[in-house]
């Protein structure tokens, strides 16, 4: 392909105004209201939340409003989930080409999350510090609601009907024999406490470390197979609306999904937050750090989310989700928003960072991005025709732009190029393939602490 060709594939620079008059006759349908709460009690005090109701995709314009809720649910000290309290959401929207609409935003959104949970994770391991954090991060906007989540810490939605869903996966050992069988394959060795006499006592655990999780921000001491990659789902609530509970496992080790919902049902926010961590505390007693936060996504002519009457699980369970096309556009929407179905419109779990970056529906957002040279380099390799002065080279988790000096190189992964008819997959910095090929067990890895 040659620079002419690159030059009229760049689309032209997309002035502010006209991207604010675009948002605005998009979102003739009102937003729906988000209320909140959050209660907690502490034993360790290493849960921390964070909560901005407030952000904008465009600076100015509240028209492009969204929201984010985390969960941060630390172990061995509290220095990780403090720091991906600080950190997280800044690399994850550093991670979203800018000057893209809304709909190329949220398809964009998924493989940010990946991108900003792992420069997170690097970040911190280069500090030297040896704690971890569970992460459940979840972005709202409109009727659209996406789930990152790392480790134990939960977020379940509550829809009308009473049908309650999970929205992460965890990656508790003892539960999840998809994550033993990874960290064994990575190098890892999954087993429990052995005490005197050769008993074995507790729940699995990998080794070296100990830790009871297959997935994580931090844990610098316990080995890269301890992988920082997030479950991610997006799904879009029909205009009936819906209570979404994120929560430490404090709460869910005491209470099942169903039972938090019902424990809260019919109270506001605030006051069901209180309910929750309340019932769990009933019902457990405080063995761990409790943390809850209750969110309400509500239509905007209706002041408190309804409360309605639990039905049985029979056909509205089996339609609850209904996958949606790779196609955002997808005709049936507002039908099955009329009828009250939750949209499934992505879900992906793989461990393998190569596999997280790259699908068709990703691909076409990049095309129509403004940055789209930079993008499309950055998917098609070094052989693609660059100026080596535009800053071109772009790693595709930690987001710097580099020379081509600087050693950039792909990650392995099921895709073509333009050299070799197949290509492998984002550009890496020297750090994060270094970063990559240790999470895939190609080789034991110390990070580089910085001072």
């Amino acid at each position: 392909m040659s620079q002419a060709e690159v030059l009229r594939m760049k689309p032209p620079l997309v002035p502010l105004a006209t991207l604010i008059g675009r948002e605005l006759r998009n979102e003739k349908v009102e937003k729906p209201f988000v209320k909140y709460g959050q209660a907690a009690l502490a034993k360790k005090g290493e849960d921390y939340f964070l909560v901005k109701p407030d952000c904008q995709r465009i600076p100015g314009n509240p028209a492009t409003s969204f929201s984010v809720f985390a969960i941060f649910d630390g172990h061995n000290g509290i220095s990780a989930a403090i720091f991906a309290k600080e950190n997280l959401l800044s690399n994850v929207l550093s991670a979203i080409p800018q000057g893209i609409s809304r709909e190329e935003w949220l398809q964009a959104l998924p493989r940010a999350l990946v991108a900003g949970f792992v420069k997170t994770d690097i970040e911190f391991q280069q500090r030297g510090e040896t704690s971890g954090t569970t992460v459940t991060f979840v972005v709202i906007d409109g009727w659209t609601v996406t789930v990152a989540s790392v480790g134990d810490s939960r977020c379940i939605l509550d829809t009308q009907g009473g049908i309650v869903s999970l929205l992460t996966v965890d990656h508790r050992l003892e539960e999840n024999a998809e994550e033993r069988e990874r960290v064994t394959a990575s190098g890892g060795e999954v087993g429990r406490l052995n005490v005197f006499g050769g008993n074995e006592v507790g729940p699995l655990r990998c080794w070296p470390g100990g830790l009871c999780l297959s997935r994580s921000i931090g844990d610098t001491d316990v080995g890269e197979f301890i992988v920082p990659i997030p479950h991610v789902k997006q799904v879009k609530l029909s205009n009936a609306g819906g209570r979404l509970i994120i929560a430490s496992d404090g709460i869910w080790d005491a209470l099942s999904s169903d039972m938090a919902a019902k424990s809260c049902r019919g109270l506001p926010a605030d006051l069901g937050a209180k309910m929750v961590v309340k019932e769990a505390l009933r019902s457990r007693g405080l063995k761990d750090d409790t943390t809850c936060l209750v969110v309400d996504i509500i239509p905007s002519d209706q002041p408190v989310l309804p409360s309605t009457p639990r039905k049985k699980q029979n056909m509205l369970s089996s339609i609850l989700f209904r996958k949606k096309s790779l196609n955002f556009t997808n005709k049936t929407t507002n039908k099955l928003s009329a009828i009250g179905v939750v949209e499934e419109l992505f879900e992906e779990g793989s461990a393998v960072l190569a596999e997280r970056f790259v699908s068709f529906e990703f691909f076409s957002a990049l095309l129509n991005a403004n940055q789209c040279p930079v993008l499309l380099v950055a998917l098609l390799g070094k052989d693609f025709p660059t100026n080596a002065n535009s800053g071109i080279f772009r790693c595709a988790v930690c987001q710097v732009d580099q020379p081509p000096a600087e050693g950039l190189t792909m990650s392995s992964g099921p895709f073509f190029s333009h050299g070799s008819n197949r290509w492998e997959g984002p550009f890496l910095c020297t750090n994060c393939r270094k970063k990559k090929d240790a999470m895939e067990g190609k080789r034991p890895s110390r990070p580089t602490v910085v001072a």
